[in-house]
């Protein structure tokens, strides 16, 4: 049998040409809303802008089967920054970062780097034992399933709580009969301490509740002070390293979450994972350049020394057995999960200055 072989490069030329002029199936399209109720500019706003995203759709790229159209909405214009846990469980938004502090009740188990003072001033290393610690048991994440969403991954924005004063301040000592400023849980740490009382207030507030006297000290971050120009009113800083905690987690509206594709879940588990450390990593970086700004601003910084740090440790009461009882009490593992994270940040190299899980409340 005899093959013309110009006959069948003709055939071929046209086949490839065919090939060339013939599209690509198109990726699947799927929107995605993203809230924060705080605005862009803030840290991790900005990293779901800038590393988040852009790696989400580099990954699905790869395979080029999704294409996700991204609807980002911050600053309150859907929900204002208490309003994100019901915003995403509403389906207001799909995808969104909650300010865990803000909802105590419904999301007990996320206090647990707050209940842990004194352990690691390293935002790295506690994001991600908080994180493992989510995924190793199951109680934080159904406590977001109660709320109709998805945990991906918790975040540290932080780096370390330490003190900003009006006047100088250099052992514990001058906290006693003291006003602090501060939110939270951490208003707790000051008992203990003689006549020192917490006052409850906002990081947007602290600059004008030291400057007027309402309080002598406010307790926050090196990056927020420097962001609210706290060298102004405060000019002494002693540095407790009180620890870094955990404030922020990436959750996705379950129902939302239930119409994905197994490879966009796939995908916005792995980055989740990858922003977590990429943010912590730059709350680090913050930290340094922020305290040296502080200096560079008039700022004294002065050094608790180890035997304070004890006694103020020694002075507080045990806030994390007490955390780990009441989650014992509602039927979850809250003294093995307290066990374990403490167990992961001596791992990573923190020892607590009190070993919070060896005293368990009765």
């Amino acid at each position: 049998m005899m093959i013309n072989f110009r006959t069948k490069a003709a055939a071929l030329g046209l086949l490839a040409a065919t090939a060339l002029t013939t599209p690509a199936l198109a990726a699947e399209k799927i929107t995605a809303v993203v809230i924060d109720g705080y605005p862009a500019k803030a840290l991790w706003v900005q990293e779901i802008t800038n590393f988040f995203i852009p790696e989400v759709d580099k990954r699905l790229a790869e395979t080029g089967n999704y294409e996700m159209d991204w609807q980002e909405s911050y600053g309150g214009a859907i929900v204002k920054p208490r309003g994100v846990l019901d915003g995403i469980k509403l389906g207001l938004g799909d995808i969104g970062v909650v300010t865990t502090i803000f909802h105590s009740s419904k999301l007990p188990s996320q206090a647990i780097s707050a209940v842990t003072p004194f352990v690691a001033a390293d935002s790295v290393a506690v994001a991600r034992a908080v994180d493992e610690i989510a995924k190793e048991f199951p109680t934080m994440q159904k406590e977001f399933d109660a709320q109709n969403q998805v945990y991906l991954a918790t975040g540290v924005v932080l780096d370390s709580y330490q003190l900003f004063s009006k006047n100088e301040i250099a052992s514990l000592k001058d906290l006693e009969g003291a006003k602090v400023a501060g939110a939270g849980l951490n208003l707790r740490y000051l008992e203990g301490i003689p006549d020192a009382a917490g006052v409850r207030g906002g990081l947007t507030d602290f600059y004008n509740m030291v400057q007027t006297g309402m309080t002598d000290y406010a307790m926050l971050w090196p990056e927020a002070a420097q962001t609210f120009k706290m060298a102004e009113v405060a000019p002494y800083m002693l540095k407790a390293d009180l620890g870094a905690v955990n404030t922020k987690t990436i959750t996705v509206n379950k129902d939302y979450w239930d119409g994905l594709p197994d490879e966009v879940k796939g995908v916005l588990r792995e980055v989740a994972v990858l922003y977590r450390d990429h943010v912590a990593g730059i709350a680090m970086e913050r930290a340094g350049e922020s305290l040296d700004a502080y200096v560079a601003a008039g700022g004294t910084i002065v050094e608790l020394s180890p035997e304070d740090r004890v006694a103020w440790a020694e002075a507080m009461p045990n806030i994390a057995a007490e955390w780990a009882k009441e989650l014992d009490d509602a039927g979850e593992p809250g003294t093995e999960m307290l066990n374990a994270y403490l167990g992961k940040l001596r791992d990573a190299g923190y020892a607590p200055v009190r070993d919070w899980a060896a005293e368990p409340t009765n």
